[in-house]
């Protein structure tokens, strides 16, 4: 098998660089090439398609997008340009050489007013501009008459790059007090486990084209994410102490961009389709840690 990564210095493109190779010859490519073994720059879709027809793989899988929430909010063409426009021209691409495309989109495509964990056909009705341009960048796979699955995950994070346990972690050591939002509720998602997660999709094959939900399992709000952020990393040695944690109201903490207050995914049809068990989401923020303690284990060795 013959794969393209694309956004391979992202979350959950450096994990998939891990992953991939397993499956065949991984072609990589970055926005600006470093790192990489093509340039696929989303802020020029209209040659990606024509990267596709030149790489010739069986599998694209994207894994670049604009996600910087708030600033979406006063860069909706830049937004829109990298979700829609450039998943559009790859679905095109993928099309035209019958090459299957895998495309991650989000949580934020729901207006979180659900009670209940949201199925893949509940309705869609983003909030705002990058839940817009990632539904968007949906409809596009899905009309191109591409092979493709759409994979929503949602508040996703890693032992590399900027997210919600970087950000924690660095607070930690510097404060003995925090404030988080208590009043968002979601699923903690580890890009490693998507990557693998991912593999084991590719492994087992596509019956048909389709939109599946893959996300840890229960569910959390970000000051109980927080909260065991902090219980784990204190356990595995990488905190020196522990600060409060303290909840707040979103009302409290105003950002440009509305967050949906409830955002859980249904991840049956993916359990059913491809026999993918998600892991707790607590299993999965203490695998992460682990990494990094092993990680830091590994540099002090060295």
């Amino acid at each position: 098998m013959k794969l393209l990564l694309l956004g391979g210095n992202g979350q959950v493109g450096r994990e998939l660089r891990r992953v991939l190779p397993a499956l065949g010859d991984v072609v990589v490519g970055t926005r600006d090439g470093a790192d990489a073994d093509v340039v696929a720059d989303f802020d020029a879709p209209e040659a990606l398609a024509g990267l596709v027809h030149r790489i010739a793989p069986d599998v694209v899988v994207n894994a670049a997008a604009y996600t910087a929430v708030d600033r979406a909010e006063g860069e909706p063409v830049a937004a829109f340009r990298a979700n829609a426009e450039a998943p559009s021209a790859l679905a095109r691409g993928c099309a035209g050489t019958g090459a299957l495309l895998v495309h991650y989109s989000t949580d934020y495509v729901f207006d979180g007013s659900g009670v209940r964990p949201y199925r893949e056909d509940d309705a869609t009705a983003p909030l705002g501009v990058y839940g817009a341009s990632k539904l968007a960048g949906e409809y596009a796979i899905r009309a191109s008459g591409a092979r493709h699955a759409i994979l929503r995950t949602a508040w996703v994070y890693a032992a590399h790059g900027r997210n919600f346990l970087h950000t924690m972690l660095r607070l930690a050591s510097e404060r003995d007090e925090l404030g988080v939002v208590a009043d968002q509720i979601g699923a903690p998602t580890p890009a490693a486990w998507i990557a693998d997660a991912t593999g084991q999709l590719l492994r087992h094959g596509l019956a048909t084209s389709g939109t599946w939900h893959l996300v840890a399992a229960g569910e959390t709000c970000w000051h109980g994410f927080a909260d065991a952020i902090m219980d784990e990393a204190l356990a595995a040695g990488l905190l020196p102490r522990r600060p409060r944690v303290l909840p707040i109201a979103t009302v409290d903490y105003p950002t440009p961009a509305r967050r949906p207050g409830y955002s859980v995914l249904d991840t049956t049809k993916l359990q059913r389709d491809f026999g993918i068990v998600p892991p707790d989401w607590r299993d999965g923020l203490r695998a992460t840690l682990h990494g990094m303690e092993q990680d830091r284990g590994d540099m002090a060795a060295g």
